[in-house]
């Protein structure tokens, strides 16, 4: 092959090249179709730029850069969990099914006194029986309203909020 010094002066095959840094023809074939070594430009030209590719491949800057975005999903990943789980640790979240129960336990409680309530002003008001009527209809149609409601109905109507409706 000659001096080492005259060799990296001169342009190589891809055969060569890949015998000088320990990879395969095809190897230097497929850097060349990237446009990472470029044709004709001496050994050392080519040198400085497989080893240049080298280093953005070990520091996650592929040409692709999937390493590098790999690890930036994986941190916010990883600093969401962390936000939940403060969250959770302060009483903020809660898990669904425990919310589902506490809202049913009320719409219960509040159906119990609705449904005492016309009974109650009856007793201590001197209404018209029509009054009395549509008060007890419009009672029945909350507690029926309530006791439909579902978490997806509180999402429903905050996405609703927000769209200015």
């Amino acid at each position: 092959m000659g001096d080492p010094q005259d060799m990296l002066s001169l342009p190589v095959t891809q055969e060569q090249f890949g015998d000088m840094v320990g990879v395969s023809q095809p190897v230097v074939s497929d850097l060349l179709t990237r446009g990472i070594l470029l044709a004709g430009q001496p050994a050392a030209t080519w040198l400085r730029a497989y080893t240049k590719h080298l280093r953005e491949q070990a520091a996650g800057r592929g040409a692709d850069g999937e390493l590098a975005r790999e690890r930036a999903r994986l941190a916010r990943e990883q600093a969401d969990r962390v936000a939940m789980d403060n969250a959770v640790n302060r009483r903020e979240l809660a898990p669904v099914s425990v919310l589902e129960l506490v809202l049913a336990k009320m719409a219960g409680d509040v159906g119990s006194l609705l449904q005492g309530l016309v009974p109650r002003v009856r007793r201590r008001v001197d209404l018209p029986g029509e009054a009395l009527r549509i008060l007890d209809e419009e009672v029945t149609k909350a507690r029926n309203r309530a006791a439909a409601m579902s978490l997806s109905d509180a999402d429903e109507e905050a996405d609703e909020e927000e769209d200015g409706n």
